[in-house]
């Protein structure tokens, strides 16, 4: 005779599984919503913030975004040398 063990989780254990999906989830909105703004910010398609679903680009979308030179930065940099090119 041979026992299969199944588990069945209780109603204690389907409460915590379903608050640990909601906090999950609820995090990972923020963060996806919070580089979509920095994206946009940046000069860059706020759709960017969306590549923070795939696995690993927790770590290379910071680094990216440290290391670039922004569009936003490119332009006010020439905005500033027509202003100073222009006055003189």
């Amino acid at each position: 005779m041979v026992h299969t063990l199944a588990f069945r989780p209780g109603p204690l254990e389907v409460i915590l599984i379903l608050f640990i999906t909601f906090i999950v989830l609820t995090f990972t909105v923020i963060k996806v919503f919070s580089f979509c703004r920095i994206f946009s910010k940046a000069g860059y398609s706020w759709a960017f913030g969306l590549l923070m679903l795939l696995p690993m680009t927790e770590i290379v979308i910071p680094l990216v975004l440290a290391l670039i030179e922004w569009p936003v930065c490119k332009e006010l940099r020439l905005f500033k040398q027509e202003q100073s090119g222009g006055s003189e």
